[in-house]
């Protein structure tokens, strides 16, 4: 039977289970990555599992997050995670190289391979024919550890690209008429593949703008075909031997289809604050902005600063404008350095910052209170970039830079000049040598450890009786940055979960950790559809049990934040009924009898409201293992009763 590339991928590496939409499946990881953010707990979690060496053909450490130094935390894990890297085997990408996605596309990515990332947004290598997927730290050490990934079998979205993109329209474009149809919820569990004429003008790296943001979708993975477009980027990347042919068989048939002319784009943009809200440049022109931002693993390729580098050349900025440029790798900084364009962008008055993810995620460059700023990144939830109360529109390089001249937001086909001219060029300054190879004679290492490290809490099995108030009642679509915000402040004290859990919950309610730190016991969180989007950081499910959380209830759930609470031991489940979410008052006191007992029985659950003496009918999705797990009380405890109390490693 044919088959398309995404099926295709799967069979390839698949451990277990059917290519049936929705059935179990394990697939074999090849590589994984892991960034600063994300990647103490990863190497704290493999330090708990006492591994002595990687299990996969290859893993990666990015430091491209925490970079702000502005006392020793940050500094301090980079060393963690460099003795972590030598202790275990893994390439060590040191601060100021770059973001992760366009480094290890430039240094790693193989077509046909299957990769697994602790950052949402590893699904951008499925521009290079793999198969990327995003995943929890925790599941991304167990596959470093050799342990197939676990999930249901995707459908396959299939998306026909036809036409040729006009001037003044790029591929950030084209994610965002995909967002404007699919919405942020559109393609949960689902793999979206990208195919058809429409490809042949579009490159590598335009296409890792597309596959990127797939997660702002909520899919598993985007697909795209290795073609020409990844052999010529492969080739500029002095890698061309790594090239493989990766395509759909002919005739291949998709469980759902959906077809983009090119040709008729116009320049988007979505608007505050969710990357679904989107429109045409042209309904928010005139609209007075502060700032112009450049940068972040969304929009990573050399023509995203070359395009606006040509297009100010010559030109004066607007006075109130601030024009944030964010490199993305120091490959593509130094050939924009030799160049020129990076001369044009100073000239021109711009900031520069350094090569990593900054702004994207509050980290530096925070907007003025109220004004707006034009962002290349992938998300604009609110408060995600530092500022409580933020306007972030999300566009392309091309509308930004023209704002950024007119002081308002522009469509920059309105702009008196040609749309400029851009060639990739043959090759680019190798990255490679910058990058701390794995050990080649295993040693022992010493894990560096400053005093904000600390040791993952132990967590306590599922009780039989599970009791406690409702402690938060929160809307749809609320999102990792909501339950556990990123910024300045906050991100440097991923090592500890004590210290970050003062911020659970802190944009919705407050006062919630020192509700929770008074209860001092078990507790209910409940949310509307679409709980848990954006970031994988599985911080968000870490400290929500740290705080006595023991079970999320939702009509609809992310798949990496679901995932993630199962890891570690809190029990997520669904509303039978979704008016049963207005039966649910906060503070009123919920109990489930034997939860694991009912899972077991028909994977569903009653949940009683005490003070009414009424029930609700709960359902879940739970897979035997993933029952397997919340009974453990989650994941490290799991592999410690199943392998080490045993013996085994």
């Amino acid at each position: 039977m044919a088959m398309n590339l995404a099926q295709k991928l799967i069979k390839s590496h698949l451990v277990s289970g059917s290519l049936e939409p929705g059935s179990p499946i394990e697939i074999k990881i090849d590589q994984t990555l892991a960034q600063d953010g994300t990647g103490t707990l990863v190497m704290l979690e493999l330090e708990a599992l006492g591994l002595s060496q990687i299990k996969t053909e290859l893993s990666a450490q990015y430091v491209d997050h925490n970079l702000l130094q502005t006392d020793f935390k940050n500094a301090d894990d980079h060393l963690f995670l460099q003795s972590a890297c030598r202790k275990f085997g893994l390439w060590f990408s040191r601060p100021g190289n770059g973001v992760s996605h366009p480094v290890h596309m430039a240094c790693f990515d193989i077509p046909g391979k299957t990769l697994l990332g602790a950052d949402s947004h590893t699904c951008a290598a499925g521009s290079m024919g793999m198969l990327a997927i995003g995943a929890g730290g925790l599941q991304v050490a167990m596959a470093i550890a050799g342990v197939p990934f676990a999930l249901k079998m995707p459908k396959v979205l299939g998306v026909k690209l036809e036409g040729e993109l006009p001037p003044w329209v790029s591929a950030k474009d084209i994610i965002l008429e995909m967002l404007r149809r699919q919405t942020v919820k559109g393609c949960v569990n689902k793999i979206v593949e990208y195919h058809g004429p429409g490809l042949a003008n579009l490159t590598a790296m335009d296409r890792h703008v597309i596959a990127n943001m797939g997660q702002e979708m909520g899919t598993t993975a985007s697909v795209f075909p290795a073609d020409e477009a990844v052999k010529a980027f492969l080739k500029q990347q002095h890698r061309e031997s790594d090239y493989v042919e990766m395509k759909a068989d002919e005739g291949a048939s998709y469980d759902e289809e959906d077809t983009i002319n090119l040709s008729d784009l116009e320049p988007l943009i979505a608007c505050p604050s969710s990357p679904d809200k989107v429109v045409t440049v042209r309904e928010v022109a005139g609209r007075p902005i502060y700032q112009s931002y450049i940068g972040s693993s969304a929009n990573p390729g050399l023509r995203d600063f070359a395009i606006p580098a040509r297009i100010v050349a010559g030109r004066r900025l607007a006075d109130d404008v601030s024009f944030d440029i964010n490199p993305t790798s120091r490959q593509l900084l130094e050939e924009l350095s030799r160049s020129g364009d990076l001369t044009k962008l100073l000239e021109v008055g711009a900031r520069l910052h350094q090569t990593g993810c900054g702004g994207c995620i509050g980290m530096g460059q925070a907007p003025a209170t109220g004004r707006i700023s034009l962002r290349t990144v992938p998300r604009n939830f609110p408060g995600r970039s530092g500022t409580a109360d933020d306007q972030v529109y999300l566009c392309s390089p091309e509308t930004a830079t023209a704002s950024a001249l007119k002081g308002v937001i522009t469509d920059p086909r309105d702009l008196d000049m040609d749309y400029p001219s851009f060639s990739e060029p043959e090759y680019l300054p190798d990255i490679r040598p910058l990058l701390q190879p794995p050990q080649e004679i295993s040693v022992a290492v010493e894990l560096i450890k400053g005093p904000n490290i600390k040791p993952l809490p132990n967590f306590e099995k599922l009780p039989n009786i599970l009791t406690g108030p409702l402690l938060l009642k929160a809307g749809d679509n609320v999102s990792t940055d909501e339950i556990l915000p990123a910024g300045a402040e906050i991100l440097p004290l991923r090592s500890n979960i004590p210290a970050i859990s003062r911020y659970t919950f802190s944009r919705i309610d407050e006062n919630f950790y020192q509700r929770a730190m008074k209860l001092n016991g078990d507790c209910f969180v409940v949310g509307g559809e679409n709980y848990g989007q954006g970031s994988s950081r599985e911080h968000a499910a870490v400290s929500s049990r740290f705080l006595g959380v023991r079970c999320i209830i939702a009509k609809s759930m992310a798949r990496i934040h679901r995932r993630n609470l199962i890891n570690f031991g809190v029990l997520p489940l669904l509303f039978e009924n979704f008016d049963d979410y207005d039966r649910l008052e906060q503070d009123s006191i919920l109990e489930i009898d034997k939860p694991i007992a009912q899972l077991k029985s028909n994977n569903a659950v009653k949940l009683l409201i005490k003070s009414s003496g009424e029930s609700i009918n709960l359902r879940s999705d739970l897979s035997a293992d993933e029952i397997e797990v919340l009974e453990a009380g989650g994941m490290i405890n799991q592999v410690r009763e199943k392998y080490l109390s045993n013996g085994k490693s």
